[in-house]
């Protein structure tokens, strides 16, 4: 007896449909289970920063509620609002005293030069390069803070690009030499006395008054947090050359993580790979907003706004930027770190950027 071909097909493409439709029948009963209730604790960033109010705070507060039907939800306020410092959030989630929390790594970088290769200035000049360094090193990150902190890190993001902004004419890089320029970290002050301009550090606060009155030619600050500040007043230039993005962790204090039940684990996981995500868009967003206002374009919806001239490096200045740091700031950050360390950043971003460091 013979069977036809389109017989034999049509049967098989029934069978396959079939057992593959009771197979999303299953999961989407086992995903459709509730989950246990909990509640979760957690000390976010900065509660006046825009990441903190649009993105940190509805994600803990309302995105995991709705999503885990009201099983899982997170009372959050900023670390500033509960009295404490930035320096004080790692010791105290180390302690378990904050269970769930961001961490930004300007705080403990300078004694911990591990936690610096994720920002080393002028390696990563856009976000794509910047995230995908993250990325290749976060194994690194993750067993560091396990092992020392007896934290588990959950992702990694930046606040926003860190670009110039001047009181002088800066049309490129060469312009800088002579020049006097707050700096935010150890490795921004080594770029730019490389480039031939002094480095100092100041109080965020006290910025706007030396800029005033001439102390200092240029500062490094997020395009933001430069406008909201306002000291496209007291600057003419903005020199959109990122040399920093201000990195942030996302974390939870090992043991408060082990207790909690494993289908939570997964849940808060999953979720957070998206927090992260979006945390990363918003930076973009943050940037170009800052450009925007501080250069007077009728795109930003602030009043005043500044009108400060835009400069966009050239691709000659990215190229001088960049051997430039890999030369002698990346040299110098070697200096001061382990063999280990050295090692596992030539086999993740070394790899990745084509370059490498020795010790």
């Amino acid at each position: 007896m013979m069977i036809s071909l389109y017989f034999l097909t049509t049967c098989r493409v029934f069978i396959v449909s079939t057992v593959f439709g009771l197979f999303l029948g299953v999961a989407a009963q086992v995903s459709a289970q509730p989950l246990p209730t909990k509640e979760l604790n957690v000390v976010g960033g900065l509660s006046s920063r825009l990441t903190y109010i649009d993105v940190e705070r509805p994600f803990w507060s309302q995105t995991l509620s709705e999503r885990s039907q009201a099983s899982v939800t997170a009372q959050i306020k900023g670390f500033d609002e509960m009295g404490l410092k930035g320096q004080e959030l790692l010791p105290l989630m180390s302690q378990g005293v904050i269970e769930f929390g961001v961490l930004p790594l300007s705080y403990y970088a300078p004694t911990t030069p591990v936690l610096e290769a994720v920002d080393i200035a002028g390696l990563a000049t856009d976000s794509k390069t910047a995230r995908e360094s993250v990325t290749a090193f976060t194994p690194v990150l993750s067993h560091h803070f396990a092992s020392a902190n007896q934290v588990k890190l959950l992702g990694t993001a930046p606040y926003g690009a860190q670009i110039f902004f001047c009181r002088t004419e800066v049309r490129s890089v060469a312009d800088f030499k002579g020049l006097t320029i707050r700096t935010i970290t150890r490795t921004q002050g080594e770029l730019v006395e490389a480039l031939g301009a002094k480095s100092v550090s100041l109080p965020f606060s006290e910025v706007f008054q030396a800029l005033e009155k001439k102390s200092i030619h240029c500062a490094i600050a997020g395009a933001l947090t430069g406008f909201n500040a306002k000291w496209y007043v007291v600057s003419t230039h903005l020199y959109a050359l990122p040399v920093g993005w201000n990195q942030e962790v996302h974390a939870v204090n090992l043991k408060a993580w082990e207790k909690l039940p494993e289908a939570i684990q997964v849940f808060v996981e999953h979720n957070l790979k998206e927090l992260i995500n979006s945390l990363w868009i918003f930076s973009d967003k943050l940037t170009q907003r800052g450009i925007e206002c501080n250069t007077g374009s009728k795109e930003c919806l602030s009043v005043p706004r500044g009108q400060m001239t835009l400069v966009q490096p050239t691709q000659a200045d990215l190229a001088l930027v960049k051997r430039i740091s890999t030369q002698k700031v990346l040299t110098k950050w070697a200096e001061r770190c382990t063999e280990a360390c050295v090692a596992d950043y030539n086999q993740t971003i070394g790899k990745l950027q084509k370059n490498s460091v020795k010790k």
